[in-house]
């Protein structure tokens, strides 16, 4: 973590923390920005299918340390009696590995014999109350990650309470119960979502039917939300006292992890040359090699989830799916091709959908489009195509991903080099952003140079040629 001296004493670090599927998820993360990662072990984590062996938190781990960057380890799911031991040998484990906290659910585990890692309750301890933030902190938690369900006014409120570290979700899926309160996967299909085995109920179709048997809704997806999206609050979340943003998705897939976190480093770090009372809470800065969108990538529809507005809207009943980014309505349609009512850069590969007039997702992939706008679907589609004003989303955009799957970002220290003269040859100093310092010197005899500017431009030349490091001149 970056030491806080000089002018930066007295202020608030603000950390952006992304998820890590695997190893490589969360470089990627790192290399786009994020300040910390978390991670599950190969066990106990609340995402059964996203474990890791040790071995691979330890090589995240050593990635991570070198940008002052901090790995947390998911241990958040409930255990039983036969568990507690397995997961205190796991736990020395991944403190050994490097990491830098613990996320955690159940309640025993801060009565056993731990190394001392940093404790962090999880959401799935559904921290809403003031009273309950105190209590965990009162037990010796360093941090709180609070529900998804709190306004900026309950937040507010829990900060002037209590001192803990707060942490809140930013981005990402939605359940439908309070986080950790879910007891509907375990008791209709046996896979208990506080056992990391959620078989997400809630993104099934339902019907709504009255005691007397009447049908209100039929085959709609009546418990799914939208995705939720707080990129425009985090100056609000800040005031109100929040110090880490929490990007959900370990399930999610490599494109996802690089554009919404990248997109939330833009978005934080407008905030941080915006605010003199924050500083960044890690190493370097980012350099990105494309424009970061978040309706690119998965996501349901966005809603900030009662944040500013306890009676906007937060269903997403028609479609558990991605909808992606919205193209236009169509405005004509013949026989194998359509118009849209607004211009657009659709190209052939992309992907295409729409809702059916049975309300059903539906889609395409484009074969081409000819210079006038004119879209051409591939193939035949079932149920027929979208119809006049139907409203079209850009579910996959094949040149964003191509992007993506290549180096789409960098992420540097910046470093400054002092090459001065000695008396019996040559000093170099460096000093990095964080303060760190080195020196070398060098006992050579000297002789004045024939052509002393050139001397100087090939000595910048060559001391700037860092090569494949971490560091920037």
């Amino acid at each position: 973590m970056v030491k806080l001296t000089g002018e930066n004493m007295g202020k608030q670090r603000l950390e952006l923390l992304a998820p890590a599927k695997n190893r490589e998820l969360g470089i990627a993360a790192l290399d786009h920005g994020a300040d910390a990662v978390y991670i599950g072990a190969h066990r106990f984590g609340a995402r059964a299918a996203a474990g890791n062996p040790v071995e691979e938190v330890e090589a995240l781990c050593s990635y991570a340390h070198r940008l002052n960057s901090r790995v947390y380890v998911a241990l958040n799911t409930i255990l039983f009696d036969r568990d507690l031991e397995p997961a205190r040998e796991l736990i020395y484990q991944v403190w050994d590995a490097g990491a830098d906290a613990l996320i955690i659910q159940d309640m025993g585990l801060v009565e056993m014999d731990l190394p001392p890692i940093p404790l962090f309750a999880s959401t799935q301890t559904d921290n809403r109350t003031p009273e309950r933030v105190k209590f965990l902190e009162q037990t010796g938690f360093q941090r709180v990650i609070l529900a998804r369900e709190l306004g900026l006014d309950a937040i507010g409120e829990i900060r002037r309470q209590t001192r803990v570290d707060l942490e809140v979700f930013v981005h990402g899926a939605l359940c439908v119960c309070y986080s950790g309160q879910c007891y509907m996967s375990a008791a209709i299909g046996g896979r208990s979502a506080n056992r990391g085995a959620c078989g997400q109920p809630c993104r099934l179709p339902w019907n709504l039917v009255t005691r007397s048997g009447r049908v209100v809704a039929e085959n709609r997806y009546l418990l799914s939300l939208k995705d939720m999206d707080r990129s425009a609050h985090l100056a609000e979340l800040a005031d109100a006292g929040v110090s880490s943003f929490k990007i959900e998705g370990r399930l999610k897939d490599l494109a996802y992890v690089k554009n919404i976190t990248a997109h939330y480093r833009r978005c934080l770090d407008a905030l941080l040359e915006g605010r003199n009372r924050y500083v960044k809470s890690a190493s370097g800065r980012t350099r990105f090699f494309f424009t970061p969108n978040p309706e690119k990538t998965f996501n349901r529809g966005q809603t900030d989830y009662f944040l500013t507005n306890p009676d906007a809207p937060v269903h997403s009943f028609d479609t558990p799916k991605s909808l992606g980014e919205k193209m236009g309505r169509v405005k004509r349609s013949g026989r194998g091709w359509l118009e849209l009512d607004q211009s657009h850069d659709l190209q052939n590969g992309d992907g295409l959908c729409f809702l059916d007039a049975a309300g059903r997702l539906a889609g395409f992939y484009i074969s081409r489009v000819d210079p006038g706008g004119r879209i051409f679907p591939s193939g035949r589609q079932k149920r027929g195509g979208p119809a006049p004003g139907a409203l079209i989303f850009r579910n996959h955009d094949r040149a964003f991903e191509k992007v993506l799957a290549g180096r789409s970002a960098e992420r540097k220290i910046a470093l400054t080099l002092v090459f001065s003269e000695t008396d019996s040859g040559f000093r170099l100093d460096g000093r990095d952003e964080d303060g760190i310092t080195a020196e070398a010197a060098l006992d050579v005899p000297k002789e004045p140079a024939r052509n002393p500017d050139r001397a100087m431009t090939v000595i910048r030349n060559q001391l700037g040629k860092l090569g494949n490091t971490l560091f920037e001149m």
